[in-house]
């Protein structure tokens, strides 16, 4: 599924513990055009429940997200 949506940039955060993900996350949307989507990736747990929960406090749009293995993978475009 994940190969199937485009993206801009990714951001790997494998083996980053919360709240490191959202952290580097939010420093790439900072960098990035209205509409443009980054990949994340990460291993951290919570970042199934803190993904969402960002892009709804972010204004960002949670496009989609999947696993890969042990990945949580998360698409977010930027607002």
């Amino acid at each position: 599924m994940s190969d199937k949506i485009a993206f801009n940039v990714e951001v790997d955060a494998v083996g980053l513990n919360c709240p490191l993900p959202i952290l580097r996350t939010k420093k790439m949307l900072a960098t990035m055009q209205s509409g443009e989507v980054v990949k994340v990736r990460a291993t951290d747990a919570g970042a199934a429940h803190d993904f969402p929960a960002f892009a709804k406090q972010t204004g960002n749009e949670l496009v989609a997200s999947t696993t890969e293995g042990n990945v949580l993978v998360f698409f977010l475009k930027r607002r």
